[in-house]
């Protein structure tokens, strides 16, 4: 079960008092706001009576990602189609600090709820836009799933190996990164709000800036070379030697060596010493140009053990190695389990569903997982109760299908 320290359902967190409304769907959005309910926030899902695409992503028949991505908030659900669910949104607004949406750009105007409208209702409102490539620009009204940012970011370009296909990321890469990117964002709005005084504001957060970002000095290294960076697999194009390695009982550890001593500690650890000296791997250039050679050499020596003998050797050593995990690996490692990186949060369906903790970690105003994910529409009579909404009129709504609790399962079971 998930540790006391991390579940707790009053617990006291640094962002109580902030209340987000979250209209968006799939990752980006959802990652913006689980980092700040995580810390205490009050996450508003306004789904649409279909709910969000994540509750159709099944494994085995069990919507995984909604449970995880959807941990610390709640669910009204409202139809945006009609007026009367639109003008609830709008009360809502003028209770909260935050609304998040990822429709295409224009969509937001033509539901009447424009930034001038929704700043109208709330002057200090911040207004986070996710999309694919951003609020303006010749691309703004194409679809931008983040499949297309991880492909047109150059991250695929430089993914994979020179003689192969590129390769797309195994996961939401490019909806994670935007994801927290748009959390900091929220941050740096709401400072200026509270401390500075200042008015609301709109974040024009697209998947493609974030993701580029982060992929390092590509244009400057363009400049400079003239040359487009190569597929180079697990291969630095900075730093030798940096790679993966079989080891004898066909598992993989992953080896970087990134400064001269730790090169060196390596060439001495597997009994090179004289490769040290070596004109042709003396230095990091020399090391990079001959990094076929150097991952022969450390190669051999790695596959001569299995991957526990050659993780206990290397840390004796004190070389950075590490082991290639999967899952399964992870959940089961000492260093996982006694710093709690996957937690189980209790679930009516799984019994309990293991998840990441709360992260980043502070030490004084630490972040806790107080709800599992909602149903569709589990908070209808709570949060518009607390509007004022009569309970006569929240039945009238429900009746008219404005307020919806019920959906269709479109999910498409994965195993």
């Amino acid at each position: 079960m998930l540790p006391q320290k991390q579940f707790a359902t009053d617990a006291r967190c640094p962002l109580d008092g902030v209340r987000i409304l979250d209209l968006s769907r799939v990752v980006a959005g959802n990652m913006v706001s689980l980092a700040l309910a995580d810390f205490g926030a009050e996450v508003i899902k306004v789904e649409t009576p279909e709910g969000d695409a994540l509750r159709d992503w099944l494994v085995n028949g069990v919507a995984t990602n909604w449970k995880v991505y959807a941990r610390n908030k709640k669910s009204v659900c409202l139809d945006l189609r009609r007026d009367e669910g639109r003008q609830i949104v709008l009360k809502l607004v003028a209770t909260a600090q935050v609304l998040i949406e990822n429709f295409r750009p224009g969509t937001l105007e033509k539901m009447g709820l424009a930034p001038d409208v929704l700043l109208a209702a709330n002057p200090k409102l911040v207004l986070v836009r996710v999309s694919g490539w951003g609020q303006d620009g010749p691309y703004q009204h194409k679809p931008g799933f983040g499949t297309l940012a991880e492909g047109m970011s150059g991250f695929a370009a430089m993914n994979g190996f020179e003689d192969r296909e590129p390769v797309l990321p195994p996961m939401q890469l490019a909806d994670c990164t935007a994801g927290l990117y748009g959390a900091m964002a929220v941050m740096i709005a709401l400072r200026h709000v509270e401390v500075s005084g200042g008015q609301g504001q709109v974040i024009d957060l697209s998947l493609f800036d974030p993701l580029f970002s982060c992929l390092g000095p590509q244009a400057a290294s363009y400049k400079a070379s003239g040359k487009v960076r190569a597929r180079t697999g697990s291969r630095s194009t900075t730093a030798a030697p940096r790679n993966v390695y079989r080891t004898k009982d066909r598992q993989w550890v992953c080896l970087s060596a990134s400064t001269q001593t730790m090169t060196e500690r390596v060439f001495q650890a597997i009994g090179r010493p004289d490769l040290i000296d070596n004109p042709r791997y003396r230095t990091n250039a020399e090391r990079v140009r001959n990094a076929t050679e150097l991952d022969a050499i450390i190669g051999a020596f790695v596959a001569e053990k299995t991957l526990g003998e050659n993780l206990e050797f290397f840390d004796r050593t004190e070389v950075t190695v590490g082991p290639i995990y999967d899952i399964s690996q992870i959940i089961a490692d000492p260093y996982v389990q006694a710093r709690e990186v996957v937690v189980e949060l209790p679930d009516d369906e799984m019994g309990t569903v293991p998840m990441h903790c709360v992260v980043p970690r502070l030490s004084a105003t630490p972040g806790a997982i107080r709800l599992p994910a909602p149903k569709l529409g589990e908070h209808n009579d709570e949060v518009l109760g607390a509007l004022g909404l009569p309970a006569a009129e929240i039945a009238r709504l429900k009746t008219s299908g404005v307020i919806s609790t019920g959906r269709k399962t479109k999910g498409v079971s994965a195993k």
